[in-house]
């Protein structure tokens, strides 16, 4: 995956939804997770969740998997979405450096 990636820069959603399926969770828990995460700046609908997922899916950034609980579907993040969720994690992290050193914070 290159730097010049066409999915970058992720959204924000996004972002936090690949973050939270750093353990696989189902739907309710990603919600909660991804509030928790952003300190309650996200929240999502279940239908902006759900809709994220499906494409996230058909990215191959996550996948179902398996449980014992067949009501519920499970989704965890994939080697390719660790990988893109990384990349945007350094374009950020580039950001603050370069904003850090121009501006004199600390």
């Amino acid at each position: 995956m290159s730097r010049d990636n066409k999915h970058l820069p992720l959204t924000e959603t996004v972002y936090y939804i690949l973050l939270a399926l750093a353990e696989p969770a189902h739907g309710y828990l990603i919600m909660q997770k991804v509030e928790e995460l952003s300190r309650g700046q996200v929240r999502m609908a279940a239908g902006t969740l759900y809709g994220a997922i499906d494409n996230l899916v058909k990215l191959k950034w996550i996948e179902p998997v398996a449980t014992a609980d067949s009501r519920r579907k499970v989704y965890a993040i994939t080697g390719q979405g660790r990988e893109i969720l990384w990349l945007d994690y350094e374009r950020m992290n580039h950001m603050r450096i370069v904003t850090k050193e121009i501006m004199s914070w600390e």
